[in-house]
């Protein structure tokens, strides 16, 4: 009985020695750290105000080394989040063929963004060289790849409408000079038979890559309508036919197929078209045959088709 007692008591003065043995230590670790101490830091550099003649390389710094003189609790958060720096390329020189930030210059835009218990001492370099390069500009414009398949008697009317339709290409003239257009994704859509609105992704070409766009993706839409067919009767004009003599086709007219929307076809006529026969292509032809071309069709139409491609002819002396 007497043991478990004074195995109790020491057990409970042990708990004791070592709270005050913690506590002394926590006294200890945070009076050392609210001391002032000179260390080196590591800052995140995150470069602003880029003139817009200049772009920003991959061969930037983006971490440097200060010498601070601080407290500990400082240092110590310092060591789980690096401190971000603001760098003003706006104030950069250029030198020697590099753009370079002085250190006087550097230390001045660092130490307004320290707080005032944070004392700058000395930098790991004496000049900051900013990775710029000169750049070109263009307005690029932007083609939909689409494919598009449609319910019967159902097509698009006019082109695809592309949101916004360019592209702001900004980088070296010599990656950027040859660069004419950009397409979208592949837009897939099929049994179409009203309008559609498809957001795309743009696919930049390789060989872009010290040069930004203004957009990456683009919203491309169509309208899409209902058409029929309808057959004109058009009369053939011979152009060109030989001194003294008159040519006869056979027929003389020929029919014409005409897609369009079901109000379009309502406003339009056999004179709406004109079909020539040029004699001046048979040049030595044997065959009495002429070519047929359509010299004027009525606009806002899908498609326009000859019945006939040739017509017989025969030559009347007048």
């Amino acid at each position: 009985m007497f043991k478990k007692v004074l195995h109790g008591l020491n057990q409970k003065k042990v708990k004791v020695f070592s709270l005050f043995l913690i506590c002394s230590f926590l006294a200890w670790f945070l009076s050392n750290l609210s001391e002032s101490y000179e260390a080196r830091a590591k800052l995140t550099l995150n470069y602003r105000n880029l003139p817009d003649s200049l772009l920003l390389g991959k061969n930037s710094v983006n971490v440097m080394e200060a010498k601070l003189r601080t407290s500990g609790f400082q240092f110590l958060f310092y060591n789980f989040v690096k401190k971000r720096i603001d760098v003003d390329v706006s104030q950069v020189e250029y030198q020697n063929g590099r753009y370079v930030l002085t250190e006087d210059a550097l230390k001045k835009q660092i130490d307004v963004q320290l707080s005032q218990n944070i004392s700058l001492l000395d930098l790991d370099r004496s000049r900051l060289v900013v990775d710029l390069y000169q750049v070109a500009s263009k307005e690029v414009p932007i083609k939909a790849n689409l494919d598009l398949k449609f319910q019967q008697n159902f097509i698009m009317e006019g082109k695809p409408k592309i949101t916004p339709y360019n592209v702001v290409v900004k980088g070296p003239e010599s990656e950027i000079d040859t660069l004419d257009e950009i397409e979208t994704e592949l837009i897939q859509l099929t049994n179409l038979s009203s309008d559609f609105s498809k957001d795309a992704a743009l696919v930049f070409p390789k060989g872009l890559d010290n040069s930004i766009f203004s957009v990456g993706r683009v919203t491309v839409s169509g309208k899409v309508v209902k058409f029929s067919e309808k057959v004109f009767e058009t009369t053939i004009t011979v152009v060109n036919p030989p001194d003294g003599y008159q040519v006869k086709t056979f027929p003389n007219s020929v029919t014409v197929l005409c897609k369009a929307t079901v109000d379009r076809l309502k406003g339009i006529s056999s004179a709406d078209f004109e079909v020539q026969a040029d004699y001046a292509q048979v040049n030595g032809n044997t065959k009495n045959t002429l070519l047929l071309t359509i010299t004027k069709m009525p606009e806002n139409v899908y498609d326009v088709r000859l019945s006939e491609k040739t017509v017989n002819f025969v030559l009347e002396q007048r």
